[in-house]
């Protein structure tokens, strides 16, 4: 499906054939050592495709964080109870992880942007029912589930190709993953309070009606791009081999799978026990209320930590992207150490700007870095590993907690977190990878 006729598939433009490969760190010579990436020119950013896409992207996320207050008021309303809201969220996770595989393998084979289109229509027609189903009285919990998991699905099919979308929309690659990283941050600050207000002033149902139909824009954004040529990702051979080869092309470079294995180990001992515990022990502390003020500060923070990317241009971006993302040890050791509820905001705060500085960093890297053809497979290994991890330290958060108590787990989380960020820079591929300015006039992905 497309808004313009797609032009005939030509061979993609494989940056790692523009420059040679160092097999000692893994990383490609893109830039003289001594010679700062270029900075492309400001008004570059904002053209046709990019702002179409920026809303596509804007909208869906603001819809995604309204998801879970619609949909955990709306199963206990029902009768369900917090199991059934376990379940629920639980499903469309699950779903997600399972499939976001295949979804880089089918984004190579399809082209990124016809399967998202077609992602946001399964979304749009699956919580289109969920919502008339709410409005028109209770449906069942097998059928909130099993909307879920289609949702769920489909998300893996639409996921990876973001990654390659970015660059195919945008010359400046650092400043589009900042103004997204910001605009999702606003969306995860006011979804969550924008659906509350809907649930207490209509009901579950209108907030399920407006979060079906922020995939209708999305799709509809997605169609009226103006891309050029699409290269042909993958060329013949079956969706196993497709996922082999990337597997091979992921392992060749030793920066890629180094940060990804730790930042698995980072998910699944600090950020997914950090998620989970945090808030329990602010809110047995101190209230519901400072939870919430603590969870905007964090918000907050992430907005500024993307403003800031979009500013920073370092010649070796992970360094400083390990840097920054020292920062969010603050995170866990501010509830451990029973700060003030401002102490514990203003350090969330801090977390947020590390946390959305280094994701800028990592999203920006992996898309110059990646050539286009394998740029949606690495994407998806990177995510089911980062999903995977944070599931399983969720899992085991509370059990942890209850052997060893909340705060020496969150201490924990806090040692483990500094560990992993001196671990980064340690390896010498790493350390060492230098940004690169992708060529302006190379063929887009989508």
């Amino acid at each position: 499906m497309s808004s313009v006729e797609e032009a005939p598939a030509v061979a993609p433009t494989d940056r790692s054939t523009d420059r040679s490969t160092d097999r000692s760190t893994g990383s490609p010579p893109a830039t003289p050592p001594d010679t700062p990436p270029r900075k492309p020119s400001p008004d570059r950013l904002w053209s046709r495709d990019f702002r179409l896409f920026f809303t596509a992207r804007t909208v869906a996320m603001l819809g995604d964080a309204m998801l879970p207050v619609a949909l955990s008021v709306g199963i206990l309303d029902a009768g369900y109870g917090p199991s059934g809201v376990g379940y629920a969220l639980g499903s469309w996770t699950a779903a997600l992880a399972l499939c976001m595989l295949f979804g880089g393998a089918l984004a190579d084979r399809l082209t990124p942007r016809r399967l998202m289109v077609w992602a946001d229509g399964v979304r749009l027609v699956v919580q289109s029912v969920v919502a008339l189903g709410f409005l028109l009285g209770t449906p069942s919990l097998w059928q909130i589930i099993a909307a879920q998991v289609v949702s769920g699905v489909a998300t893996a099919m639409f996921q990876p190709g973001v990654a390659s979308m970015v660059p195919a929309v945008s010359t400046d690659v650092q400043r589009a993953n900042g103004s997204l990283r910001v605009a999702e941050a606003l969306a995860a600050l006011f979804g969550p309070a924008l659906a509350g207000a809907m649930v207490a002033g209509l009901s579950p149902g209108a907030v399920f009606a407006v979060y079906a139909a922020t995939y209708g824009i999305s799709g509809w954004c997605l169609l009226a791009l103006r891309v050029k040529l699409v290269p042909q990702a993958a060329e013949g051979g079956s969706l196993l081999r497709q996922l082999a080869d990337g597997w091979r092309e992921f392992r060749a470079r030793t920066w890629l799978w180094g940060v990804i294995s730790l930042y698995t180990v980072y998910g699944f001992t600090v950020a997914g026990v950090s998620l989970a515990l945090g808030g329990v022990m602010i809110i047995e502390e101190h209230g519901a209320t400072a939870y919430g003020a603590a969870m905007a500060a964090f918000g907050g923070g992430c907005a500024v930590g993307g403003a800031i990317a979009m500013k920073a241009r370092p010649q070796r971006p992970l360094l400083a992207g390990a840097a920054a993302l020292t920062l969010f040890t603050v995170y866990p050791l501010a509830p451990a150490l029973g700060l003030p509820p401002w102490a514990v905001a203003t350090g969330w705060a801090a977390a947020g700007v590390g946390c959305a500085f280094w994701g800028v960093i990592w999203a920006t890297t992996v898309q110059t870095q990646v050539p286009t053809a394998l740029l949606n497979r690495m994407y998806a290994y990177d995510v089911t590993g980062s999903l995977a991890a944070m599931a399983l330290g969720r899992t085991f958060a509370g059990p942890l907690a209850e052997r060893l108590g909340g705060q020496h787990v969150l201490i924990g989380a806090t040692v483990l977190a500094l560990g992993c960020c001196v671990a980064l820079p340690a390896v010498p591929a790493i350390r060492g990878l230098r940004a690169v300015t992708p060529a302006a006039d190379r063929a887009p992905a989508a």
